[in-house]
């Protein structure tokens, strides 16, 4: 299936408030390959930016004066995301400003042009109960070099995005990952093929295998009888 791997950045927190998109991006990634297909949008919001939001994207209304309205790239926006699964972190905030938008210009809500959306968020909490599990958190925890990332910006979160669902999603269709535009390379060039090392096997020492040997005791007087670990240990009569 052909996947977005989507972020935006808003004026604010609720699109109940009349807070708008001012940035949208989108990487597409088919058969779990970036495809080098993105967009990438900035839009008037034609309301002011509320000052802890400019804080944490560093958008300002002055960088936003000539760009485009939301109505005028509206069309480009959602041939680019129909029919495909939306890969979203945190996904009822994004999804939420998208569907209001929409609304206001007569379109279909995302569930209707979309073939689903997955939240990374709810993966993650799912996957690494009661840890953090924000886009920082997920790119410790795998590695993952956001060092270029300063701000927040919808495009640089969506390629930490798609190295993070790749490695949450490492399991699902093969244990050797081919994650990125090379051979098992990712976007910021990390290698995400990974191979499971041989187990160590760690002989027990004589103090070990008397303990061992006591414990084994105790259960035959529990059991009046030899218990079942006894025979497991005992090698196989030899055939002659």
């Amino acid at each position: 299936m052909r996947q977005i791997i989507l972020d935006t950045e808003t004026t604010g927190l609720e699109p109940s408030q009349g807070h708008r998109i001012i940035e949208f991006a989108g990487l597409e990634m088919v058969d779990r390959k970036l495809t080098g297909r993105h967009l990438h949008l900035y839009m008037h919001p034609e309301r002011e930016i509320d000052p802890d939001a400019e804080r944490v994207h560093g958008i300002s209304l002055d960088f936003l004066a000539d760009k485009p309205k939301f109505h005028a790239v509206a069309d480009e926006l959602v041939d680019f995301i129909s029919g495909a699964e939306l890969i979203i972190h945190n996904a009822p905030f994004d999804v939420g400003f998208l569907n209001a938008e929409f609304n206001r210009l007569g379109i279909a809500p995302v569930d209707k042009l979309c073939a689903q959306v997955t939240d990374t968020l709810r993966m993650a909490r799912d996957t690494f109960p009661g840890k953090r599990n924000s886009l920082d958190a997920l790119c410790d925890r795998f590695e993952i070099d956001r060092s270029n990332r300063t701000l927040h910006g919808a495009l640089i979160d969506c390629e930490l995005l798609a190295e993070v669902y790749l490695w949450m999603t490492r399991g699902q269709e093969s244990l050797m990952m081919d994650a990125g535009p090379g051979e098992g390379e990712g976007i910021n060039g990390l290698n995400l093929a990974f191979e499971r090392k041989p187990l160590t096997v760690l002989a027990p020492t004589a103090e070990e295998l008397a303990a061992h040997q006591e414990y084994l005791d105790l259960l035959d007087k529990t059991v009046k009888g030899s218990c079942l670990w006894r025979s497991i240990e005992s090698p196989a009569p030899v055939q002659s």
